[in-house]
C-alpha cells in the first residue's frame, strides 16, 4: 500500500463546477471602452447646454430690467414749489378701480389774468422735484402750471415706466385739467423737456386743439443713449424705443404753433444751416431758439418764452 505520504489530495473544484476567473492559464479579460471622441462629444453638449441655460436666464433677467437702460426715476421728491417761494396744491388723479390716485404733481396758479395753462412733462431722469427752476420760469411767464410725475416717479404709483405707461399718463394730465379743472382744450399749452418733449410732441400731434407746444431739448435720436451701455446688445433697440418717441411723424403731424429749444456749446454762425430735420418737417407756425450755456442763458430763455406766447393767437373767451 503506498503510504500517506505519496498520498495526493485531489483538487477541491467548485460546487457549481465553474472555474473562477484567471484560472486558466494564459486567459485575458475583456473590458468595456467608450472612445475618447464619444465623451468629448457628451462633455462639448453638456457645457454648450449650461451655456445656454445661463445666456437665456441673463436675457430674461436683462429683459425685466431693461427699463433702467432708458429711464431713470427717483422716488424721494426733495424739493417743490415752495422752495422757489410758489403757492401750490398737491394734486392726486387718475384714480383705479380701488378709488386710489396713480399720479401726484403739483397745481401752480398763476392768478386771474393768465390765459394759458401748461402740463409740464418732465426727462427720463429724476422726478419733478428737479424741476423746480423750470417750473418757476413758466410760472413767471404767467402761465398756471401743472406738473405731475409718470407712474414710477417720485409719489406716483410704483410702475416700471414704459412708452406706454408714459403716453397714458400724459393723456391722463390733460383729461384732468379739461374734466376735473374744466380748462378748455384751447388753452392747454404742452411743455417737455428731454424725453418728455418726445412725449409732448406725440400727444400735440394727436390733440390739435390746443395752444401750442413748447419742447425744450428733445432727444433726436432715443435710441442713442441705449448704445452707450455695455448690456444694450442684449435687446433690439427697436424693442425699448418704438416710432412714437421719434420726433419726425409727430412733427409732421402736428397743427399747432411750437417753440424749439436746443442746447448747445456755442451758437452755430448758421442758424438756419443746422436747423433739425424734425424741425423742417412742421409746416405750421414754429419757433427754433439756440441755447448756449452761458450767464445769461436764463434771461435769453425767458425772453424767447414770452416773445412766442405773445405771437400766440388769443384763446377764446371762456363763458
Amino acid at each position: 500500500m503506498p503510504s500517506k505520504k505519496g498520498r495526493s489530495k485531489p483538487k477541491r473544484s467548485s460546487s457549481l463546477g465553474v472555474q473562477p476567473p484567471n484560472s486558466r492559464a494564459g486567459s485575458t479579460s475583456k473590458t468595456n471602452t467608450v472612445p475618447f471622441r464619444w465623451l468629448a462629444i457628451a462633455a462639448g453638449l453638456a457645457i454648450l447646454s449650461a451655456l445656454a441655460c445661463a445666456w437665456g436666464t441673463l436675457c430674461v433677467l436683462f429683459w425685466q430690467g431693461s427699463w433702467q437702460l432708458l429711464y431713470h426715476p427717483s422716488a424721494a421728491v426733495i424739493r417743490t414749489p415752495a422752495a422757489a417761494g410758489l403757492a401750490f396744491e398737491s394734486i392726486g388723479f387718475a384714480t383705479n378701480a380701488a378709488g386710489e390716485p396713480q399720479l401726484k404733481g403739483w397745481w401752480i396758479p398763476a392768478g386771474q389774468n393768465a390765459n394759458y395753462n401748461a402740463i409740464y412733462l418732465h426727462g427720463a431722469d429724476g422726478n419733478i422735484g428737479d424741476a423746480v427752476s423750470a417750473l418757476t420760469q413758466l410760472h413767471e411767464a404767467n402761465l398756471n402750471v401743472f406738473a405731475f410725475d409718470y407712474r414710477g416717479y417720485g409719489n406716483s404709483q410704483f410702475k416700471h415706466p414704459s412708452e406706454v405707461r408714459w403716453r397714458e399718463d400724459g393723456e391722463s394730465a390733460i383729461a384732468y385739467l379739461t374734466d376735473t379743472r374744466h380748462v378748455p382744450v384751447n388753452r392747454i399749452v404742452l411743455v417737455g423737456s428731454g424725453l418728455g418733449a418726445n412725449l409732448a410732441l406725440q400727444l400735440a400731434a394727436d390733440h390739435p386743439l390746443m395752444s401750442g407746444v413748447i419742447l425744450d431739448g428733445p432727444l433726436d435720436d432715443p435710441v442713442s443713449v441705449l448704445f452707450n451701455d455695455a448690456r444694450s446688445h442684449l435687446v433690439p433697440a427697436h424693442m425699448l424705443v418704438h416710432d412714437r418717441y421719434y420726433l419726425k411723424a409727430p412733427a409732421a403731424n402736428l397743427r399747432i404753433p411750437s417753440l424749439w429749444f436746443y442746447w448747445i456749446p456755442t451758437q452755430p454762425a448758421d442758424k438756419h444751416a443746422g436747423e433739425p430735420e424734425a424741425y423742417r418737417l412742421v409746416t405750421e407756425h414754429k419757433v427754433l431758439v439756440w441755447m448756449a450755456k452761458s450767464p445769461t442763458q436764463m434771461k435769453d430763455y425767458d425772453s424767447a418764452l414770452r416773445r412766442w406766447l405773445d405771437e400766440l393767437p388769443p384763446p377764446p373767451k371762456s363763458g
